[in-house]
């Protein structure tokens, strides 16, 4: 079948990647940092606001500035600033999208270092979904980075799932 694996790791065995929460791959580690929340809304009113990128702004405080465009392999920019580590300008590319299901975006974060951030819905019923979202960091200072920060990027990404969940309701 098609692979849908974020663009990146295309090609790559079945060892490389996978949705455990951290893998060894054939020559660099894969780590997840993930938030999941129930909420009372339809996969309707949450695409809403996710494939908005104009609405961000209203649940999003740690995603800001969110230009692009919703088309696979389109670029996206933004500015990510969760808390403790400063402002950073992020450019990447969307590597998967399907309204009403999810939203991804790659980008090479240096050598040794790339990150895929997403964000998937799953519906219940007609008033209710769970909300999943988080990032797959890839590489030996992926692994670094995760080691040090996952409580940090963890909290944050809980805080992003209330907010949405609150303005979704």
């Amino acid at each position: 079948g098609k692979d849908l694996r974020p663009f990146w790791c295309q090609g790559q065995n079945s060892d490389f990647l996978n949705a455990a929460s951290h893998v060894t791959g054939s020559f660099m580690d894969t780590t997840r940092i993930e938030s999941r929340i129930g909420v009372r809304a339809s996969v309707d009113r949450l695409w809403d606001l996710i494939g908005n990128f104009d609405a961000w702004s209203q649940w999003n405080p740690y995603e800001t500035q969110v230009e692009g465009s919703l088309s696979i392999g389109g670029s996206i920019s933004l500015n990510e600033n969760l808390p403790g580590f400063g402002s950073r300008q992020v450019s990447g590319r969307l590597g998967d999208w399907q309204p009403l299901t999810k939203l991804m975006w790659s980008e090479r974060r240096g050598f040794l270092f790339q990150s895929t951030r997403y964000f998937t819905l799953q519906e219940l019923d007609r008033k209710s979904s769970i909300l999943t979202h988080g990032a797959i960091l890839t590489g030996l200072r992926g692994e670094n980075f995760y080691d040090k920060h996952r409580h940090q990027v963890r909290a944050a990404y809980d805080s992003l799932s209330e907010n949405l969940k609150r303005i979704a309701e």
